[in-house]
């Protein structure tokens, strides 16, 4: 068990809660879903070209570049919050190449967080970073997707560390009006196969799809919802939207 895994608990559903760093008063709205209730946080590394985002999470990527932030100085605010819930980076290969692999574990672990997320590193070429962030201490989480088959399916849970993200739907990150019919059966399969906690994401935006997926996963991640709320209505409105969602958990 790592910290990030620890962040999943016994006996109910966790709430991860994805943010963009760097696109409003981030420290302020970290802390609001921090003391609502959010038991993991993922932190969005704005980038250009975020290529598993929607225009949600893209339009909130260019508002947080237009307004100076880096990863560095993302991963920075990040460190000095002390919040409840463990921290994980999410973001894309390029910034961590021209940044370099082991500065990059090295700020995530001088800045508090637990591993990070990276949606456009495939299994085949994933080694060098996890080992790398495993060296500090920290986890590298893997995607499986629909379109995943079975067998390698096995092979991305097996390097599983923190948790396994199971991605549930085709397509960008948004919300949608319903979830797939078959999504129950995949996250059974998933969790008898991962040595981790399984998380789902991409989709969920309301209480009553957080509800129907209630101990089906062992974590719900809410992501462009978040954003959108957080983005019209600030740290209050942030957090009464989290607060909503751990209700049904």
């Amino acid at each position: 068990m790592t910290r990030l895994s620890e962040g999943f608990p016994r006996g109910r559903t966790a709430l991860v809660c994805y943010l963009m760093g760097g696109d409003g008063d981030t420290a302020a709205l970290l802390q609001a879903i921090d003391e609502a209730g959010a038991d993991v946080i993922e932190l969005g590394l704005p980038f250009s070209d975020p290529i598993a985002d929607g225009p949600v999470l893209q339009a909130a990527a260019t508002r947080a570049l237009s307004n100076g932030a880096t990863v560095k100085g993302v991963l920075a605010l990040a460190g000095k919050l002390r919040l409840r819930a463990p921290v994980v980076a999410m973001g894309y290969m390029n910034p961590i190449e021209r940044m370099g692999a082991h500065v990059f574990a090295k700020n995530l672990k001088d800045h508090g967080l637990s591993g990070a997320i990276v949606p456009d590193l495939p299994l085949e070429e994933a080694s060098p970073l996890r080992d790398t962030l495993s060296d500090q201490g920290l986890d590298l989480v893997p995607l499986v997707a629909p379109t995943t088959p079975v067998e390698r399916a096995k092979k991305i849970a097996k390097t599983a560390r923190g948790f396994l993200y199971y991605v549930s739907v085709t397509g960008v990150t948004g919300a949608r009006a319903s979830l797939p019919d078959d999504l129950a059966n995949r996250l059974a399969e998933l969790r008898t196969i991962s040595p981790v906690p399984v998380a789902v994401g991409f989709g969920i935006a309301k209480p009553e799809q957080a509800a129907a997926l209630k101990g089906k996963a062992d974590g719900i991640v809410v992501g462009t919802a978040l954003v959108k709320t957080a983005h019209e209505g600030g740290p209050n409105a942030a957090a009464a939207f989290v607060r909503s969602l751990r209700s049904v958990l």
